[in-house]
Parts: C-alpha cells; structure tokens; sequence
C-alpha cells in the first residue's frame, strides 16, 4: 500500500489501490475512504491546519471497514506467483477460512521482495515464446481492442511518455531484455523500428502515445525506470461505454 498522504492531498479509491481484487469490486472502498479523507480535511480546516499532511486520513482508515475488507484477501493474488492452480486453490482456500464468519486469519501475509522492473531476466536466458497468431474470434490483436476503449489523444498535445535517457530503450532493453515495452504494454505504444536516419539503419523506439490506456505498466515496469509518465491533456485517454 503506498503513502497515502501528502501535502495538499490524499490518495483514495483506486489510486491507492483500495480495490478488493478477487472480489472485483472497490466502488464501496472508494466511497468510504473518500468520505474518510474529506472528513479528515474538514478536521485540519477547522483547526488551521490546511498545509499539513492529514495524518488523520491513514489512521482513520486502518480503524475502518475498509481495511478490514482488504486485508481479508491480501494473500489471494500475490499466491498467485506460485501459478494458476497452486495460487487459485491458496487463494480459494483463504478467502473460504476468512467467510467461515469466525474472524480467522491465515497468520502470514505474502509480500513482495522486490520491485516489478527488478524482475525481468535477460532475454538470452530465457525460453523463446512463440505466441499464437490471433483469430478475430477469441483473441483480437492490440489495436483493435484499443479501439473498442475509444482511446482518443488531440494530436498536437506534447507526449505524456518521456524518456529520461533516449537512448537505454536500444542500448539496454532491446539489447539485453530483446525489448520488453513491445510485450508488456497491451495497447501496441512502443515499437522497435529502423531508423532511416542512422547508418545501417540500426533499431530506434518509437512511442504511439495517441494509443495510450493510462495503464502505467510502463512506468512500472521499464528495467531502468527509464520511462516518465506525467499526465496528459485533460479529457484525453480512454472512454470505455457505459462506465
């Protein structure tokens, strides 16, 4: 769970991560812990504490229901580690001692030790996949589900993807990690292609950032947090139907 406070605001709901994942559901999470942290900014308003971090909010929401609820199912998608079968029954399994309406709780708690861009291995000691071609029936290639999200950016607004070094993307992840961008990141924003340009017309990145889901995978993934992510023009993005 990240820091939930800092000066001049407070993460609730989703962008804290207040979602009960096996569940599907976090809509309630973010009601709660959005009254909670407006209840919290009222107390530091009427005290003449409006620069102050709200100390209150994080405190309030370990004593509520909300953490109660997410810290039931902390276990089920981190098991999922061990693979699909192993982590469903571990999961199942926790999720099932937790409903038994006892107040019994599995006495470990799985975590992670270390960060998800520390976790990619050289691509030359990894298996080479060959991935199915997709049928238009099942699976669908990424731009045609791009466009099923009516992603839309104006076109002359600056890209929200920077890069902090332009050239680790081929000296570093197309080398070593046979450029993991191309994989990771579900809507086709970055793409190895020649560059024209250079002599012998070596790799180059180009990134699509008009096909951009907010997902941020990037920006937690990259192998050299090499990719900054700072927000986009407003209204731009995704805009699923009926959500």
């Amino acid at each position: 769970m990240p820091k939930l406070v800092f000066p001049g605001g407070a993460l609730i709901g989703c962008s804290a991560g207040f979602v009960n994942l096996p569940r599907i559901k976090g809509s309630h999470n973010a009601m709660k812990t959005g009254m909670l942290g407006a209840e919290a900014a009222f107390a530091a308003l009427a005290v003449g504490r409006a620069h102050d971090e709200l100390a209150a909010y994080p405190e309030a929401f370990r004593q509520s229901w909300v953490y109660q609820d997410l810290y039931k199912v902390r276990n089920v998608k981190p098991g999922l580690k061990w693979g699909m079968w192993p982590g469903t029954m571990h999961g199942g399994a926790h999720m099932w001692l937790n409903d038994l309406g006892l107040g019994f709780l599995v006495p470990w708690t799985l975590r992670h030790k270390r960060a998800d861009n520390e976790s990619l291995k050289p691509a030359a000691d990894m298996p080479k996949i060959d991935y199915p071609k997709y049928d238009g029936v099942i699976t669908f290639d990424k731009l045609s589900s791009v466009f099923v999200s009516n992603t839309n950016h104006e076109e002359d607004q600056p890209s929200h993807l920077q890069l902090r070094d332009p050239k680790i993307p081929v000296a570093v992840n197309l080398a070593v990690y046979d450029g993991p961008e191309q994989r990771y990141c579900p809507a086709g924003v970055y793409e190895f292609v020649a560059d024209e340009s250079s002599a012998g017309s070596p790799k180059r990145l180009q990134i699509n950032a008009q096909n951009c889901v907010h997902c941020k995978t990037c920006d937690i993934k990259d192998p050299k947090q090499n990719i900054h992510w700072v927000t986009p023009e407003g209204g731009g993005g995704p805009n699923y139907a009926n959500m």
